[in-house]
Formats: C-alpha cells, sequence, structure tokens
C-alpha cells in the first residue's frame, strides 16, 4: 500500500445484499473495492489484484472460508477479517488460529467494521508487512505461489497438497531456518507438532521430485535437529 493511494479492499461473499452493502459503505470510505461471490473468483482476485485487505465469509459456496484461509496464506500474509453468522468461541479461534486477522459475526455494523479495518491496515503500515514473493525463478525451479505452479527445467512437478505446502512455507521464509515444529504446526496442526517423520517423509519425496541432492542441496538444506531452509541462490521475482 502506497502512501496517497487508497487502500485496496476485497470482499469474498456470496450475499449480494452483504457485497452491496459493503461496497457502497467502503467507497464512501474512500476504499478501492473489489467483490469476489465465491471462493474460485476471490483467490483469483487476491493474485492478481494485490489487495491490501481481504473481508473474507466463511459460508462460501464452493469452499469454506477456513480452506480459503488456508490457501490464501501459503503465498500472501494480506490482512483477512473474516465474517460470519457462526458466532461460537470455537469457530472465531479456529478462523484466528488459522491465520485471520479479526472475525466480526453477521449483522455487524457498518461503522464498527470500518475502524476494525483501520487498524488493520495501521497494523500493516506501521509493521511494513512484507508480501512472500509471488514468484520464485533462479532458472531451473520455477515456484508461481499465486497459481500454485512448481516447474523443474520447464516441465511442471506434479506435488501431493503436503509437498506444495512444505515449499510454499519454506519459500516464504527462503534464506531462513523454518522450525521441524512450526512446519508441522502449520501444515499438520498443533496436534501433530512432535510428528517429525511426517516432515522427513514429505521433504524425502520433495527432493526426489526436484532431483535435490541432500548431501549437496540447492534448494532444500537440513539443519540437523532444528529445521529446513530454502537456499535462494537467485532473488525471487515479485509479481506485484
Amino acid at each position: 500500500m502506497k502512501p496517497g493511494v487508497a487502500p485496496r479492499v476485497l470482499v469474498i461473499d456470496d450475499e449480494a445484499q452483504i457485497r452491496r452493502f459493503l461496497d457502497i459503505g467502503l467507497r464512501a470510505e474512500g476504499y478501492e473495492v473489489l467483490l469476489a461471490a465465491d471462493a474460485a473468483e476471490g483467490l483469483a482476485l487476491a493474485a492478481t489484484r494485490s489487495p491490501d485487505l481481504v473481508i473474507l465469509d466463511i459460508g462460501l459456496p464452493d469452499r469454506e472460508g477456513h480452506e480459503v484461509l488456508a490457501e490464501l496464506r501459503q503465498w500472501s500474509q494480506v490482512p483477512v477479517l473474516m465474517l460470519s453468522v457462526r458466532d461460537a468461541e470455537g469457530e472465531k479461534v479456529r478462523a484466528l488460529d488459522g491465520g485471520a486477522n479479526d472475525y466480526v459475526t453477521k449483522p455487524f455494523g457498518i461503522q464498527e467494521l470500518m475502524a476494525r479495518l483501520r487498524a488493520l491496515l495501521r497494523v500493516r503500515a506501521t509493521a511494513g508487512a512484507a508480501e512472500a514473493p509471488a514468484r520464485y525463478d533462479d532458472g531451473r525451479l520455477a515456484i508461481d505461489l499465486a497459481r500454485r505452479e512448481v516447474t523443474l527445467d520447464g516441465a511442471p512437478v506434479a506435488l501431493t497438497r503436503k509437498e506444495y505446502a512444505v515449499l510454499a512455507l519454506l519459500l516464504r521464509h527462503a534464506g531462513r531456518v523454518v522450525g521441524q515444529q512450526q512446519l508441522l504446526r502449520e501444515i499438520w496442526g498443533a496436534s501433530h507438532a512432535q510428528d517429525t517423520h511426517y516432515l522427513r517423509i514429505v521433504v524425502g519425496k520433495l527432493r526426489q521430485k526436484l532431483g535435490d541432492d541432500p548431501a549437496a542441496p540447492r534448494w532444500l538444506k537440513t539443519e540437523p535437529g532444528v529445521g529446513y531452509r530454502f537456499l535462494a541462490e537467485a532473488a525471487p521475482d515479485r509479481d506485484h
């Protein structure tokens, strides 16, 4: 988000009335608004239009909002405010633990919502939150996080959901060690934080598919007893 430029807010909600209500309210406050009626359209807009904030409904027709949030978090740290008619504490905890920045229950007041949006945008501006690279390409390995595509020497690499999630998380922290427990918690869940054999199996298969020798790694380096590091030899391409 650049100074003097209207913040861009993406609204993903299947209720036309809610979309109209938010479109009018947000534009009146000076925001640029993007509207999506389902998960597929919302993720496509998030990938191509780089919103500064996302308002995400939990109950979508094609996928649950929690799934959308999980996929979004694989390649973006954009602030997400979840909307839902479900007001149970467990539902809110699940959303926040899944990476949401705030949670508002329907029906809601527009002024309260605006105050929450301003707070999220202030935090983001103060922290100078850096977006994860949308693309990485070193001439051999190319990873497009927005499109969930991985190619090696121009040929597609077929990865399982867990293999892709591990690779994406390591890329988001390129050059830094990511601990085994963090990888397990974020990808398998808190109850699997000690199941390091899951991680060894997935990283082993990733290396096989990428042709990455663990004794002389080009991309995936093991830090014994600690975790793993993505070796970014070339600067990732930024697609903004």
